[in-house]
């Protein structure tokens, strides 16, 4: 965990109740300066909850929230106008063009990006003036990047930042987000898809039911490092299988074995291959994914022990998503 000046978000004993249900039961970690930091979790785990108590937008019951050395409750303009928020939806004029729309947030910050610079960053040159009722879903999307880092934020909150994006937008998106921490932008990502946490993020922290269940870099959480690894492979047809050194079992088509040991596995299973002449069609060597390790810490449940159903709002929730873009002020 970060400490000292190099901390831009430290989070202690975080806890928030809605009536009868307990949305956060203590949740403690920190940001480095110049983080990626992902937070995982099915929707009603609390993420949701965490997120909006760090960017002012809700109190929290207990504990100690810092945000670039700052308490966020009551979003302090101190504190605003080091921030970027991009939420899941942002209410913009729509008889705006998308120049007017950047120009004018752009005077909310003391030392904003010059406007050409944004546009050209979220890949709205094309569409620089065109009015924000035209965009279509994806462009809107980068109009909201766009009034997220328009003020350099020094840390920069991205709520599923590429719904809605092509493969090709999605990849651009992430170059941007790489480019941002490079720059020493701390970012903070909530996303569904655990590729794009994966690509980004240096560590991730899973939240459910009200609680951090595993904190990390994406390649060991959950211990998917040193984990099983699952060799899988098909035989000619006519194979003896019996005479494999090692048990295997037949799944989707394919000859899979689980082991913790896969260099000697493969050994065996090479050697084997070359003594009989037999070859290991399409041999593949995978551990977890980090999906796999995801749906095992979360149990394909809610943070209230319900199925996962894509699309749930958290309590308060509604309210975030579609905040106005001169919300910011």
């Amino acid at each position: 965990m970060a400490k000292g000046a190099s901390v831009a978000v430290l989070v202690e004993g975080l806890t928030k109740r809605y009536r009868s249900v307990d949305a956060l039961r203590g949740v403690g970690f920190s940001v480095a300066r110049g983080e990626i930091f992902a937070l995982l979790g099915p929707n009603g785990a609390g993420k949701t909850t965490t997120v909006e108590i760090l960017e002012g937008f809700r109190k929290r019951d207990a504990g100690r929230v810092a945000v670039l050395g700052v308490d966020p409750e009551g979003r302090p303009r101190t504190l605003r106008q080091r921030l970027g928020i991009v939420l899941q939806e942002c209410a913009v004029e729509p008889d705006l063009t998308v120049r007017e729309v950047f120009t004018r947030n752009a005077g909310y910050y003391p030392h904003p990006r010059p406007v050409g610079e944004v546009i050209e960053l979220v890949g709205l040159v094309e569409k620089a003036d065109s009015r924000v009722a035209r965009l279509s879903g994806g462009q809107q999307r980068r109009l909201d990047v766009g009034l997220g880092i328009v003020g350099r934020p020094e840390l920069v909150f991205l709520d599923e930042p590429t719904t809605g994006f092509d493969p090709s937008a999605r990849r651009g998106a992430w170059d941007l987000v790489r480019s941002l921490a490079a720059d020493g932008t701390t970012v903070i990502l909530t996303t569904h898809y655990m590729d794009e946490a994966e690509a980004l993020a240096d560590r991730v922290a899973v939240v459910a039911n009200g609680l951090i269940v595993a904190e990390g870099p994406p390649s060991s959480l959950g211990g998917r490092d040193v984990g099983e690894a699952r060799i899988r492979f098909t035989l000619p047809a006519g194979a003896d299988t019996s005479t494999l050194p090692v048990p295997s079992r037949e799944v989707s088509g394919n000859l899979e074995i689980s082991t913790t040991d896969e260099v000697r596995v493969l050994h065996e299973l090479t050697s084997w291959s070359l003594d009989h002449d037999v070859a290991l069609v399409g041999l593949t060597v995978e551990r977890l994914t980090l999906e796999d390790v995801y749906l095992r810490l979360t149990a394909g449940k809610d943070g209230h022990g319900k199925a996962v159903v894509r699309g749930d709002i958290q309590p308060g929730s509604d309210a975030r998503r579609h905040r106005s873009a001169r919300g910011t002020r």
